[in-house]
């Protein structure tokens, strides 16, 4: 199912890049993918095979009046081969290559407070000049890790919490005791 929705979003993305769509694309794509998730109702109807890829293209004029026609036919193409079931990896295929393209690098800050505005633009300045790459930081605040910072940048994860480094205490000590 994985390289299935590879396949369909590149498709989408060759067409979205040709056309000058990306960004257009991406979030409509995305708008539909979150109302499907959302959905029960909509995830049952669209990926049953009990109702009939007529009921499902008039159902999808319907929910995407006003989306862009590229969207439209790439949805019905999938409806027509029965793929809709994929469309969530498709999104997720997608956002992918257009963080590649864009040379975005998603960065999630977790600190145990909210921390100002200066600091974390300094620290996603600092990440973008080493990776040359625009940082798209996202900050989360999470008491349970006492202070310090825990910094994920792609799929690497910097921790330095307090609660990692006594964590990290406790294990020499049980190790030092045993």
């Amino acid at each position: 199912m994985e390289e299935l929705a590879q396949v369909y979003a590149r498709s989408l993305f060759a067409l979205a890049r040709e056309q000058d769509k990306l960004d257009l694309l991406r979030e409509q794509l995305g708008q539909f993918a979150d109302a499907l998730s959302e959905s029960r109702d909509l995830q049952l109807f669209f990926f049953s095979p009990y109702f009939s890829t007529k009921e499902k293209q008039a159902a999808l004029d319907r929910v995407l009046d006003g989306a862009d026609e590229r969207l439209l036919s790439f949805l019905s193409l999938m409806i027509e081969n029965h793929r809709m079931p994929a469309i969530l990896r498709v999104r997720r295929a997608y956002d992918r290559m257009w963080e590649q393209e864009r040379k975005l690098l998603p960065v999630v800050l977790t600190s145990a407070v909210e921390l100002d505005e200066t600091t974390t633009d300094s620290l996603g300045e600092q990440i973008g000049k080493r990776t040359g790459r625009t940082v798209e930081l996202t900050k989360r605040v999470d008491p349970a890790i006492l202070g310090g910072v825990i910094v994920q940048v792609g799929n690497s994860i910097l921790d330095a919490s307090i609660r990692n480094r006594l964590e990290h205490l406790r294990r020499q000590v049980a190790q030092g005791a045993s």
